[in-house]
Order: structure tokens, then C-alpha cells, then sequence
């Protein structure tokens, strides 16, 4: 055997030992990362000193590498307690499905919503929901051109019930907040992330609330339109909608579409990704047990 690498893992050794009540987990598997590097290093300049041996001693550097990095793996993500889950090339959930029609024509979000909660095992209805959701009261009027309304950041904006009277929806933050009463610390609110975190979440099978439009593809700037609020002026578009995201694979997205009652409908990815970003990248769904 290599007398370097016993030189090398007996210096490490050494320091893993004084340091073993003071280092921390990072500090401990930095310095078993450096006893493997030396060992592998030392053990590569032996072999290749035998010409013999050459081939051998590649084929036992890999072999160890690959065993020591799912070492690894299992260290930080036992330790850390956070899950290590690969994005799979095609998923289609199985999650419930309803419909928000007859009795919600503006309740696309805590439909949505509630699909997502009845997945997690929650058995709560879209009506429920409905009646609970956080409401902006602001009065619709219009003054000099100026469309003053809700802002549906912070809650659903008119009329959830009657197409025939002033209404919108309602955006991440109070869906979010509402969620939060039926799964305690279990709410993941990624909103602002990029579509492949929505990925990771569906390859873990559960899947993911999102806001897009009724098209599903990115919309001309001359559908969209900017209220005064109490709070801040809002960019907002009628076409503002909700679905329950099921799925992915190379060309499309999976879905349920509570509006017209498909479910895991689907829509061309690159499409649908563009008006998710378009509407804010507005996304949430559920944490395990």
C-alpha cells in the first residue's frame, strides 16, 4: 500500500479526532472530502508508476469516487434534511379535479386551491374556499379615464359569484395565506422561482397552484391595463387565470383546468412557461409530511 496515503490519513485522521467536539457537519465532511482526495491522488501516482496496474487503478479511483458521493449525498441530506429529488424527463399526476363552474365563474384560484388541498389530503370544498379567501372591498369606479379598484395582492378583487358585476381574482399571497390554515408549515410559496423548482416539486409528485391566462401563451401588452388601488397602481389583465399544474415531459405541460373542466389538459411548455412569467411566476404548492 501507498506509504503516502497512510501519511495523508493519518494527518487527517489526527484532525478530524482534535476537531471532532468543536467542527461542525460542513467542517467534518470538508476534511473526510480532503482524506479521499489525498488518498485517491496518492494511490493514481502509484499505480501509474506501474504500467501494469494503469488501467486497475482508474477503474478502483472511479469505483470509490462514485460510492463516496452518494456517501455524501446521504451525509448532507440527513443532516441538513433537505431531499435530494432528480427531475424526472416526464410526469403526469394523478390529482383530483374540479370544476369551478356553475357556481364560481371568477373562482378559478381557490379552485385550483382546493384540488391542491384535497391532493395533500385535505378534504375542504372550492365553496369553503370561496367564503374564506381574503377580500379587497374596494368599490369598482371609474374617474378621468382611471379605473379604481382591489388589488389582488391582497385579496380577491369584486365579484366571485356574477359575471354580470365587477370582478377579477386573486393572486399568491392571500391564496398562500388561506392554505396556510389547512396545512401548518407545510406551505412552499415559490413565486418568483424558475420553472424547473415547479419541476422538482412535480417529480416528488405533488403537484403545483400556479397563476397564467386563459390562453396559456403569452399575451399582447394591449390586454393588460393598470388600476389605481389603495395601495399601489396594479397591472392586471381579464385574462388572469388559475390551474392545478399535474405534469411535464419534453413538449408540454399537464394540468387541470378548472374552467373548462379537462383534467391534466395540456398546453405546449414553452407557451405556458412564458405567460406563468408573465403573470408574476406566481407558484405554490404543498410540503411532505
Amino acid at each position: 500500500m501507498d506509504v503516502l496515503y497512510f501519511i495523508a490519513a493519518f494527518i487527517v485522521l489526527l484532525l478530524v479526532i482534535k476537531m471532532k467536539r468543536k467542527a461542525g457537519v460542513f467542517l467534518k465532511a470538508a476534511l473526510l472530502f480532503l482524506f479521499l482526495i489525498l488518498g485517491l491522488a496518492s494511490s493514481f501516482i502509484w499505480d501509474n508508476f506501474q504500467p501494469a496496474h494503469a488501467a486497475k487503478a482508474m477503474n478502483t479511483i472511479k469505483s470509490i469516487f462514485n460510492q463516496q458521493a452518494d456517501k455524501n449525498q446521504k451525509l448532507f441530506q440527513n443532516n441538513m434534511g433537505i431531499p435530494i429529488i432528480k427531475i424526472k424527463e416526464k410526469v403526469i399526476l394523478n390529482a383530483p379535479f374540479i370544476s369551478q363552474l356553475p357556481e364560481l365563474p371568477r373562482g378559478c384560484e381557490v379552485t385550483s386551491l382546493a384540488m391542491m388541498l384535497n391532493d395533500a389530503g385535505v378534504k375542504v370544498s372550492k365553496l369553503t374556499l370561496a367564503k374564506e379567501i381574503q377580500k379587497d372591498s374596494t368599490p369598482y369606479s371609474i374617474s378621468s379615464g382611471k379605473v379604481f379598484f382591489g388589488n389582488p395582492n391582497v385579496g380577491f378583487v369584486g365579484n366571485m359569484f356574477d359575471l354580470r358585476k365587477p370582478g377579477l381574482g386573486v393572486y399568491h399571497k392571500p391564496i398562500s395565506q388561506l392554505a396556510e390554515k389547512y396545512l401548518p408549515g407545510r406551505v412552499d410559496d415559490l413565486s418568483g422561482a424558475d420553472f424547473d423548482e415547479l419541476k422538482i416539486h412535480l417529480s416528488d409528485n405533488r403537484p403545483v397552484w400556479v397563476i397564467v391566462n386563459t390562453s396559456y401563451q403569452k399575451l399582447n401588452e394591449s390586454l393588460f391595463q393598470t388600476w389605481s388601488t389603495p395601495s399601489r397602481p396594479v397591472k392586471i389583465t381579464y385574462k388572469e387565470h388559475s390551474v392545478l399544474l399535474t405534469g411535464y415531459d419534453r413538449e408540454y405541460v399537464y394540468f387541470n383546468d378548472p374552467l373548462t373542466g379537462v383534467k391534466n389538459k395540456k398546453a405546449p411548455i414553452a407557451d405556458f412557461e412564458e405567460s406563468w412569467v408573465q403573470m408574476g411566476r406566481q407558484a405554490i404548492t404543498y410540503l411532505p409530511n
